[in-house]
């Protein structure tokens, strides 16, 4: 076994690691919206993001139409492009077209801040292992998580499900606390959410579409209220 290929794998093991938990809550949740074993985990094995992932559920199971799908997916994850973009600067001579077209499809945030972290270049065998580990621990951890959801009582299964709200918490509100702009644009973010909730006529558009305009209304927000200032020239 290549010896790139094996350090890949030693640097993915801990981020499969925390895929096993977070995709566990996916699982269930998939299960609890009344999706198979087989279709959750189909789910986690053709796609790599927990936004995504999450936030495609209720719109699968409500029949959203496939143009309201792609935008959603487009507005959460075009994050990855921009990563994209910025690793292929580290990538050596043999990341061609095909390589980089199949690691594109496991460039996550942890993946990226791995890869992006590495002395040098990195080439295609580093790079498959630790797109590798990553993905079997998430696609792991989905399997676990709708099984157990299928047969645990239906009071654990919402218990349960509530982790993966947790994770999102936990993700957003420490940088809340201590940046400024990201507390500004979480605030206009759950209060556009609030109103495409209660307000008469706003509660009538649906899901995906919501989800597009509090994202890039909060963004652009945060955008024009606190500007990244470029360095001089």
């Amino acid at each position: 076994m290549n010896a790139e290929f094996r350090q890949g794998i030693r640097h993915g093991i801990p981020i499969a690691l925390g895929y096993l938990s977070v995709s566990f809550a996916f699982g269930m949740k998939a299960a609890g919206d009344g999706l198979t074993v087989l279709q959750a985990v189909l789910i986690s094995m053709t796609n790599l993001t927990s936004a995504g992932q999450i936030a495609a559920l209720p719109l699968m199971v409500g029949g959203a139409s496939l143009t309201e799908m792609a935008l959603t997916q487009l507005t959460i994850n075009l994050r990855y492009a921009l990563m994209s973009l910025s690793l292929s600067r580290k990538l050596d001579g043999s990341m061609g077209m095909l390589q980089r077209l199949i690691f594109s499809f496991a460039n996550t945030d942890e993946i990226f801040a791995v890869a992006s972290s590495q002395p040098g270049k990195v080439g295609k065998h580093y790079l498959y292992g630790l797109m590798l580990t990553p993905w079997i621990g998430w696609s792991l951890g989905t399997l676990l998580g709708s099984a157990a959801g299928t047969l645990l009582p239906a009071f654990v299964r919402t218990a349960l499900g509530i982790a993966i709200y947790g994770m999102f918490l936990a993700i957003i509100l420490p940088p809340a606390r201590q940046q400024k702009p990201v507390r500004f644009v979480v605030i206009i973010a759950v209060a556009l959410s609030l109103c495409f909730r209660y307000v008469p006529g706003l509660n009538t558009v649906s899901g995906g579409f919501v989800i597009i305009i509090c994202g890039v209304a909060a963004a652009a927000a945060g955008a024009w209220k606190f500007p990244v200032k470029e360095d001089a020239a």
